[in-house]
């Protein structure tokens, strides 16, 4: 797995996010949730990802897409580490719950978390 975001790795189909948010679990790391479901594509891929900031809490988009961007680099650059060991292929959201924009470092820190806890529930299960 290479440290890029491709096109494939993108979740997009409206019918995956439904079913991710209907039948998929979840773990919490504040002010990152992680929801995912383990599903088959037909492309050689770890995981189809996706990010969500609320409107309810950044009112403007400058601040919502800053913090999409932050989400979605951190998660470029550490997803070889937690994801080239899993056999199983996951749809994942990655959602910011918190209130106040973030620090590059801040959300680094919180999705190496994120990354611990849903690897560690994933090998139990």
């Amino acid at each position: 797995m290479s440290l890029t975001y491709s096109k494939k790795e993108k979740l997009k189909s409206k019918k995956r996010i439904d079913q991710l948010f209907a039948e998929g679990q979840s773990v919490s790391v504040f002010p990152l949730r992680m929801v995912y479901l383990p599903t088959t594509f037909e492309e050689p891929i770890g995981a189809k990802t996706g990010v969500s900031v609320s409107k309810r809490n950044f009112k403007t988009a400058v601040d919502r897409n800053r913090i999409k961007r932050l989400l979605r680099e951190s998660y470029r650059l550490n997803k070889t580490r937690y994801f080239n060991n899993l056999t199983t292929q996951y749809t994942i959201m990655i959602l910011y719950i918190g209130k106040d924009v973030p620090t590059y470092n801040q959300v680094e820190n919180k999705m190496n978390l994120l990354f611990q806890k849903f690897s560690n529930k994933v090998s139990k299960a």
